[in-house]
C-alpha cells in the first residue's frame, strides 16, 4: 500500500549503531555531569489520609505513561491484609510537576485501593490470614481493627521538580523511571511500556482511535454506548453493627475487559499502522519492530496522522459493514478432521484482513454489497489454505503471506 508522505519511518542499521558508542572518556565525562541522576526525597501518608489527599486536586493519577486500572477486589483486600498485618509496602512514586502539584509515576493500584476501601466500594474478599474480615466492608470493621489501619502509613519517593532541565527531559526521565520501577512484580505488557516511554501524539491517537465502535464490536470490548446502556448495577448489602443497610455500586464495565485493562486494544491500533511497512523491515522480533515504530512515529506531522486517523477508521468501519462483529474469528482444522469455529477473534486474522481492506477503500460500495458472497468465500479460503492461518505461524514472513492471500482474495471481487 502507498505510503502517506512523511509517513516513512528509518530503520537504523549497523554502522548507525556503531557511531552511537561513546569512549571511555565521553562516558565519564557524562558521569561527572550528572546527566540522568535522579533528585529525590521521602513522605509518609497516614491511610485515613488517603481520601482527602486524592480529591484534594494536587494528585494526578493518570499521567499518561500509567497503566490502566487492573486489580481485582481480591487483590485489593490482599494490600488491606498486609496493613493490618503491618507487613511492608513498597513505596509510591510521585513527580513534583509544580509546588505541592504532583503525578502519581508508580502505585495507582495501591491507592486506589485505599481510596476504595475507606469510601466502601468493595468488601474484602480473599483473605487467608484474617478470613474472618471477609465480606466487611471498612465501616463494618471492629473498631479496633479500623483504629489499626487508620495507624498504618503508606511510603512514598518524590521525583523533584529540578531532576530534569526542561519539560521534554522531565517526560523523558518520567517514562524512564516508570518502566524501571515497574520491572519487577506485575509484569508490563508490551504495549504499557510503550505508552510509558514512547508516549507522543501517534501513541495518543492509537489510544483514541481503541474507541472506534466498530473496531470494539469487532474485538468484543465494551462500547462508550455500552457503558452508558448496560453498566451493570446491583444492590451490595453493607453490614453496619449487625444491621445490614444496601446501597448501588456501579460497575464500569470497561475496566473489566481483559484486552482493555492490559492496552491491547491500543496495540493492535499501532500494529495496523507499523504493519503497512512489514515488507521493509529485516527479520526481527516484531515488539521491537513495534517499539520502533511508534517511537519514530511520534515525530509524524499532523497531516500524517490525520490520513493514519481517517484510514484507521474507514478500514474498521468497512471490515464491520461487510464480515460483522465475528470478522476476525477463523475457522479451524479439529483433530478429528471436523472443521470448527475459533470463538474469539485474533490476531492471524486481525492484520492481514486489515491490511487488505485498506487497499479497497475506494470500492467499499462494492464490497458491502458482496458481503453475503465474501462471507462464503471466506470459509473456504480458511479450508483450503488452513496452514497459512496455522495460529503458530506468527513470524514476519507468515503474516505478510497472510496480508498477500487476503489482498489477492478481495481484489477477486472486483474483476
Amino acid at each position: 500500500m502507498t505510503l502517506f508522505e512523511g509517513e516513512k519511518i528509518n530503520f537504523p542499521g549497523k554502522e548507525e549503531l556503531i557511531a552511537q558508542t561513546l569512549s571511555m572518556e565521553e562516558i565519564s565525562d557524562k558521569y561527572i555531569r550528572g546527566e540522568v541522576r535522579i533528585i529525590t526525597e521521602q513522605a509518609r501518608y497516614p491511610l485515613n489520609t488517603i481520601m482527602t489527599m486524592l480529591t484534594s486536586g494536587d494528585y494526578n493519577l493518570n499521567p499518561e505513561f500509567q497503566r490502566r486500572k487492573r486489580w481485582n477486589p481480591t487483590k485489593q483486600s490482599r494490600l488491606i491484609e498486609s496493613f493490618i498485618m503491618n507487613v511492608p509496602i513498597p513505596p509510591i512514586f510521585l513527580y513534583e510537576v509544580a509546588y505541592s502539584q504532583y503525578e502519581v509515576m508508580d502505585g495507582l493500584q495501591r491507592l486506589t485501593a485505599i481510596n476504595e476501601f475507606y469510601t466502601n466500594k468493595y468488601a474484602l474478599t480473599g483473605l487467608d490470614q484474617w478470613p474472618e474480615l471477609n465480606g466487611m466492608y471498612y465501616r463494618a470493621l471492629p473498631e479496633q481493627v479500623r483504629r489499626g489501619i487508620d495507624r498504618r502509613y503508606l511510603s512514598s519517593i518524590i521525583l523533584l521538580q529540578e531532576t530534569a532541565r526542561d519539560k521534554k527531559e522531565a517526560i523523558r526521565l518520567k517514562q524512564l523511571v516508570f518502566e524501571r520501577i515497574n520491572s519487577g512484580g506485575e509484569k508490563l505488557e508490551p504495549q504499557e511500556s510503550r505508552n510509558a516511554l514512547y508516549n507522543g501524539p501517534l501513541n495518543q491517537l492509537c489510544i483514541k482511535l481503541a474507541r472506534n465502535d466498530s473496531f470494539c464490536k469487532m474485538w468484543g470490548i465494551p462500547t462508550d454506548s455500552d457503558r452508558e446502556n448496560l453498566s451493570e448495577s446491583g444492590q451490595v448489602a453493607l453490614l453496619f453493627d449487625d444491621e445490614y443497610e444496601t446501597e448501588t455500586e456501579t460497575i464500569d464495565i470497561l475496566h473489566h475487559n481483559a484486552m482493555f485493562k492490559k492496552m491491547q486494544d491500543v496495540e493492535l491500533v499501532l500494529r495496523f499502522f507499523a504493519y503497512r511497512q512489514l515488507a521493509e523491515v529485516e527479520q526481527g522480533r516484531l515488539r521491537d519492530f513495534l517499539d520502533l515504530y511508534l517511537k519514530q512515529g511520534n515525530l509524524f506531522s499532523e497531516d500524517v496522522l490525520a490520513q493514519l486517523e481517517e484510514l484507521f477508521l474507514a478500514t474498521s468501519d468497512l471490515v464491520y459493514n461487510v464480515l460483522g462483529d465475528r470478522a476476525f474469528f477463523l475457522l479451524r482444522k479439529r483433530k478429528n478432521e471436523t472443521w470448527l469455529w475459533f470463538e474469539r477473534p485474533t490476531k492471524v486474522l486481525y492484520d492481514p484482513l486489515m491490511f487488505a481492506f485498506s487497499r479497497y477503500l475506494q470500492h467499499k460500495e462494492i464490497l458491502i454489497s458482496k458481503s453475503k458472497e465474501i462471507e462464503g468465500e471466506l470459509e473456504k479460503l480458511y479450508k483450503s489454505e488452513a496452514d497459512a492461518f496455522e495460529g503458530r505461524s506468527t513470524n514476519q514472513l507468515d503474516i505478510i503471506n497472510r496480508m498477500v492471500l487476503l489482498d489477492n482474495f478481495l481484489g477477486s471481487f472486483l474483476e
